[in-house]
Formats: structure tokens, C-alpha cells, sequence
């Protein structure tokens, strides 16, 4: 580049000046041309720009269209995670936690004794408590099961005060009585201002559901007992030995998704709800077919003369639909339907397609008014045009001149300046800050701010990438460490007792994270009696690590301390946990004492896995023994334990839940069958062998799934 009279000759400054020193030539030569072309093909033009016009306005219409619908969709799949996520998942769940401790509390009924009750109080209306009632004819103060139900007051009043969707959760006996809690005390009370004590409890559909379903079960809509507000109730039965002593549940009031889905309705469209039987339960609309009415009214849609909207409505039940057109009472709309698998209905958004065509035809005589002024206001400026043309192109041809030089020495400054600060950052000068040179009120200012906001974030994300750094590498040493502390806490060396040649021990621990939950152990209370546990904590890596090494610890002294009973272990064990159980974690755990010499063995089983035994020459099969309640659960609970014999030549296996449970791509479970097949793959075979053919199914099996659960296996062997 070379500088002449101010100017830089093969710059960019020179080459700003070409390009408008061209650009300006080329429009005085062609402007000629132009202008007349430009009127012999008027109408051409017109023709052109009223299709392009006409084709702008599909797109409007088919974007408006699409936005329409996207947002229903949007609706649709947030009124679905509202209804089944929100409400009916975290309702059945509490029901499930209702259902297991008052299947624990009957299984140990000898345990508790009977808690005091009471009717409803009016004076505590809007206070959340616990009241009983019961059928006419029935003493509350002779049934064998209110007083025993009755200790779950605490449970329940918690579950309620803490659950938003619950209107009520009770426990509804056997023999006519119902233990329940809710904040509404005030309507039990009659025309006469007595409290109401009958209810039919063992008459209300709930109950009936869930003792013929066997299993939880969500009712229809039905109304109230006491405020006839519409709701659902969530309910499930309760054994003993095989027969009904219980259903426990939990009342959900609709007004929440009634009022949503009236909030739904707008001049485009609206959502509605449809239940099972394919009859419209929601809806913000007051007329016509998607009208909600009392059941004993409603129509089943799927069985309408409409054979559109019947097809509709049943796919809508069972998958999502897509977007659909149905016409409906005269109304041409569009449709789309998605499934609420819980409880069997579905949610219907539907758009009314006129309204979705509105702006097209709008759009349409709008254009044509505006195409009309256009054309005339061009005709009438044509002509001006020519003249004040040529004075324009002198007058921008020295005007333009100067103009450029001028803009050209001030855009090609401040980028030189830039260009040199640039390029002297290097080593710990990376700072570029704004100076006055820059600011120039245009792209250059921003260039020049950006640059600034670069240089700063990049020393900050230095700054942050170092101690990240740092703090990744400090978190994946104490993770080692504690990895290593734990494999330490687990018996590693095989043969352990090489000098025994009456048994063959092998087992192995493979953590789903770093550190895991599970845990195994064996030890040699005396000559002849040899102990087995293995364990499978509650949550994984490190807090589930933790509280493995303290139960371990906990299991292994005890059984030293008194080796007679592994129920008194586990009894022990159990109550030191709960002592000092804020996290309320808790563990499952077999524990087996095995008299080597006769191959007797005494277990007890706290919520664990059934135990995998093989006679001498057969097969390995399931013993399925009973499960008593985890350890970590509640203080005080007695255990039981049993016996069974391993002969001399057979084998052990037991393990833990991250084997049986293990899923593959597919969402299948390796479950018990694939257990027994890959054991029985090599019955004979040592302990070390029959772990690595299991490990090895369960990984064939799983394929490139992530491993979700810690992995633990034992084998034992008399010889």
C-alpha cells in the first residue's frame, strides 16, 4: 500500500472509493435502460408481484396455522403431565405408602397395641385431623382391627398436610370402620347439629373396586359423600395371609382440572377431557357435542353416528393422535388427542379451522387495496421520475465522490488502530479495552465493544477452567480414595481360608458409581460355624457407601457377640440403625449362619433377595423364604428366622437386587429365569465360575445399557 495526499493507494480506503465511484457509473448507465424497460413491462411487474404477494400470504396463513396448532399441542401435553404426573402419580404412590405400612403394621399386629380414636369434632373444621366412622350397627369399640389402624394417625395426617392434592386419605376396615383425615370436620354434622357417625363404608364403590381388582384402583367421577364436589378416589386392598382385612386410599377433588380446562378456551380453540367410556367429564364449552354433562346423560363418542369423530375419540384412548380434521356439529376443526395412561382417558385440544383461515382472507383483501393504490401511485410517479433522475445523478455524482473519501478515512482509522492492538496480544496481555478512537456510533463501536467482552470472558473463563479443574481432579482423588476404602471393607482375597478344604467361598461387588450401596461379607465364628451375609443399601455412591460400612460393621459384631440367632443379629442391627437414622435410609440384608460340619443352616431375611441353593448332582432352584421388614425401617421390630440344610457337594448363590433387576435397551428385566439358566449353565461348577458365568450373562444381556444398580454376588461350596 502507498500513501498519497492523504489517501491510501491499494487500501481499503481506495478500494471504498472504487466501489462508489462503480456503483454510481453503473447507475447512470443503466438507469436509462431501466426506466424505460421498467415501463413497457408495468404490467408484467404487476402480474409478478400479485402472485408473489398471493404466495407470501399462503405461508402466512400456513404458519399461522401451524402456530395455532403447535400451541394446542403444547396445551395438550401440559394438561396431560398436570393431570397424570403432577396429581394421579404422586396420588397413587401415597396410596402404595399407605398400603405398605398397614400391610406391615397386620403382619405384626402382635406388636402394636391399640391407639386411641374419635368421632369428628366441628369445632376443628379447617384443621387438619384424624376421625373415625363406621356403618350403622357396628361398635367401633369391638372391632378387632380400628385400635391396631388407628397408629397410623401420625402417617396420615403427615401424608395429608403434605400432599396439596389430597382431599382426604383413610384406612377403611374389614368389619365396617374407617379411620380417616382431611380439615373438614364441620360438615359431619347432621340437620341437628349431631355428628354423623354411619357411613357405608364397605358400599362405596371405591371399596368394592379395589377388592375386585385386587391391586390399586382409580374410581370414575363420583360425587362426594359429604359436599358432593366431583372427584376421583385412589384406593387399594390390604391382606393378611390371603384374605382382605383393609383398603386404604385417598380422595382427589377435580375442581383444579375443571378450572383449567375452562381457562383453556379461546377464540381459535379449547381442550376437553375425555374418560374411558368416551363421554366429554371437562369441558369449557356450553353447547353441542363436546359439551360436559352428568354421566346418566352423556354420550359415548365413540359410538356416535359420526364415524369421524367415533374413529377419533377411540384412538385418542390409546395413543396420540397427530393432528386430525373432524367435523363436528356443522364445524369443520382441527384435532389432536393424547392418552392419559393412569387412568385411561384422554385430552382432546381442538381448533376451530375457520379461525384459523381468519387472517388469510384478511390478508387477501388487504393486498388487493393496497395493490390498487400502489399501481396508480407508480403510474403517476413514473413520470416525474425521468426528470428529477438526471439532476439526481449529477448531484450524486459529486456529492458521492467527496462522501466516500470522507467515510473511507474514518472507517479505515479506528480498523487499522484495532487491527495493531490485536494483533500485539500475546502471553498475559490479553486485556482489550475501548478507547476513544472507536467510538464511532456504528459497527465499529460494536466490533471494538465486542472485542472487550470477548478479551474479558476469556481471561475469566481461564480463571474458571483453572479451578475447575482443580476441583474435578480433588472430587476424582477422594472418590478414588473412597473406592478404595470400600473395596477394603469387603473380603478380597480368595481362597480366605486356604487351609479349610471343606469349603469354597467366592464373591465379588460391582458399584454402579464410583462407590455403591451393596455390600457382602463372610467370617469364621468358630471352628465349625461359618457366617454369610450380603446386603443391598437404599440409594448409591457415596452416602449409600457410608451407611454400607456402618451396617457391616454393625452386622459383623453382633454376629461375633452372639452367633445362636441371626434374628437377634438383625433384631440388634436394626435397632442401633434406627437409633441414629435422620437420613431414614435403610438396607436390605440375608444373613445365614452355616454349621460346616452337618451344612445346617440358620438364616433370617430382612427385605433381601430369595436365596439360590443346589443339591448335590441337580439343579439350582429358588428358595423362596419369607421376607421380614429392612433394617432402618422402625425401632423395636422382631425378626424370624428358619433353617434349611446344604449337603455336602452342593452350593449357594445369593445376591443382590442389581442382578435380577438389570435392564437392557429394550426395558426387559435379566429377572429370575436368566438367574437359574445362567447358574445351571455349569451347576458342578466352583464358586469363582458360576459368579463369572452369571456376570457374564448379565452383561450379554444388557448389552450397551448403563449399568443403573450395583452388581453382588456370593458363592459358597461344601466339599
Amino acid at each position: 500500500m502507498i500513501k498519497r495526499f492523504g489517501l491510501t493507494f491499494g487500501g481499503l480506503q481506495q478500494k471504498i472509493l472504487n466501489l462508489v465511484l462503480i456503483f454510481i457509473l453503473a447507475i447512470i448507465g443503466v438507469f436509462g435502460g431501466v426506466s424505460y424497460y421498467q415501463s413497457k413491462q408495468l404490467e408484467k411487474i404487476v402480474n409478478s408481484a400479485s402472485d408473489k404477494q398471493q404466495q407470501s400470504i399462503t405461508d402466512v396463513s400456513t404458519n399461522t396455522m401451524n402456530a395455532v396448532i403447535n400451541s394446542s399441542l403444547t396445551k395438550t401435553t401440559a394438561m396431560e403431565a398436570y393431570i397424570a404426573n403432577d396429581i394421579f402419580s404422586e396420588v397413587s404412590s401415597n396410596v402404595s405408602t399407605l398400603q405398605s405400612f398397614a400391610t406391615g403394621l397386620f403382619n405384626n399386629a402382635d406388636q402394636f397395641k391399640a391407639h386411641d380414636f374419635s368421632y369428628p369434632d366441628p369445632s376443628k373444621d379447617g384443621v387438619a385431623t384424624v376421625s373415625i366412622q363406621h356403618e350403622e350397627g357396628v361398635d367401633p369399640y369391638k372391632s378387632e382391627s380400628l385400635g391396631l389402624v388407628a397408629n397410623m394417625s401420625d402417617i396420615m395426617l403427615a401424608m395429608y398436610q403434605n400432599c396439596d392434592k389430597l382431599s382426604s386419605c383413610f384406612i377403611a376396615t374389614a368389619d365396617g370402620c374407617i379411620l380417616f383425615c382431611d380439615d373438614r370436620s364441620g360438615e359431619y354434622v347432621d340437620e341437628n347439629g349431631e355428628v354423623e357417625k354411619y357411613f357405608e363404608t364397605r358400599q362405596r364403590p371405591w371399596y368394592k373396586g379395589a377388592v375386585e381388582a385386587g391391586e390399586l384402583y382409580f374410581t370414575g367421577i363420583e360425587l362426594d359423600a359429604f359436599t358432593d364436589i366431583p372427584g376421583l378416589v385412589c384406593a387399594a386392598p390390604v391382606y393378611k395371609d390371603g384374605e382382605l382385612v383393609a383398603v386404604v386410599g385417598a380422595d382427589i377433588f377435580l375442581e383444579s382440572i375443571s378450572d383449567y380446562v375452562k381457562q383453556s378456551s379461546q377464540d381459535a380453540g379449547f381442550i376437553c377431557v375425555i374418560n374411558e367410556s368416551g363421554e366429554v367429564i371437562f369441558s369449557p364449552q356450553t353447547e353441542g357435542t363436546f359439551k360436559a354433562v352428568t354421566s346418566d346423560s352423556a354420550e359415548d363418542l365413540r359410538k356416535s353416528a359420526n364415524k369421524e369423530l367415533a374413529e377419533f375419540i377411540e384412538l385418542s384412548l390409546s395413543q396420540s393422535t397427530g393432528v386430525k380434521t373432524v367435523k363436528v356439529d356443522n364445524t369443520e376443526y382441527y384435532a389432536a388427542g393424547s392418552p392419559m395412561q393412569m387412568l385411561g382417558w384422554a385430552v382432546i385440544n381442538v381448533v376451530d379451522k375457520a379461525t384459523v383461515m381468519t387472517p388469510t382472507n384478511m390478508m387477501l383483501d388487504e393486498y388487493k387495496s393496497i395493490n390498487d393504490d400502489a399501481q396508480k401511485e407508480f403510474e403517476d410517479g413514473a413520470s416525474k421520475s425521468e426528470i428529477t433522475t438526471l439532476v439526481m445523478i449529477a448531484f450524486v455524482l459529486v456529492v458521492g465522490s467527496g462522501t466516500a473519501l470522507l467515510l473511507a478515512g474514518k472507517i479505515v482509522k479506528p480498523i487499522e488502530h484495532m487491527t495493531n492492538r490485536i494483533h500485539d496480544l500475546s502471553g498475559t496481555d490479553l486485556v482489550f479495552k475501548m478507547e476513544d478512537i472507536y467510538k464511532t456510533n456504528d459497527e465499529i463501536e460494536v466490533l471494538a465493544e465486542a472485542f472487550e467482552k470477548l478479551s474479558e470472558r476469556t481471561r475469566r473463563y481461564i480463571i474458571e477452567i483453572t479451578e475447575i479443574t482443580k476441583e474435578k481432579e480433588r472430587i476424582g482423588t477422594e472418590l478414588m480414595l473412597a473406592k478404595k476404602i470400600q473395596a477394603n471393607m469387603l473380603p478380597s482375597l480368595f481362597p480366605p481360608f486356604p487351609e479349610r478344604k471343606d469349603i469354597d467361598i467366592y464373591a465379588t461387588m460391582t458399584p454402579a458409581k464410583e462407590v455403591g450401596g451393596d455390600f457382602y461379607d463372610f467370617f469364621l465364628i468358630d471352628d465349625d460355624h461359618l457366617g454369610l451375609v450380603i446386603a443391598d443399601v437404599s440409594g448409591k455412591g457415596v452416602p449409600a457407601a457410608l451407611f454400607m460400612m456402618m451396617s457391616k460393621i454393625l452386622v459383623n459384631n453382633f454376629a461375633n457377640m452372639d452367633s445362636s440367632s441371626p434374628a437377634k443379629i438383625l433384631e440388634q442391627t436394626n435397632n442401633t440403625i434406627c437409633r441414629n437414622n435422620d437420613e431414614e435410609m435403610f438396607v436390605t440384608v440375608w444373613l445365614g449362619i452355616v454349621e460346616i460340619s452337618t451344612g445346617k443352616v440358620k438364616a433370617a431375611n430382612a427385605g433381601h433377595e430369595f436365596p439360590i441353593i443346589q443339591k448335590p448332582g441337580g439343579k439350582f432352584e429358588l428358595l423362596e423364604d419369607e421376607h421380614d421388614f429392612v433394617i432402618g425401617g422402625f425401632e423395636g421390630y422382631e425378626y424370624s428366622e428358619y433353617e434349611f440344610t446344604l449337603e455336602k457337594g452342593g452350593g449357594l448363590f445369593i445376591y443382590t437386587d442389581g442382578i435380577a433387576e438389570a435392564i437392557n435397551l429394550q426395558e426387559e428385566l435379566f429377572g429370575p429365569d436368566r438367574m437359574l439358566e445362567a447358574l445351571n449353565k455349569d451347576p458342578d461348577a466352583a464358586p469363582k465360575v458360576l459368579l463369572e458365568n452369571m456376570k457374564n450373562a448379565v452383561d450379554d444381556f444388557v448389552g450397551e445399557a448403563a449399568q443403573f444398580d450395583d452388581l453382588t454376588m456370593l458363592g459358597l461350596r461344601l466339599l
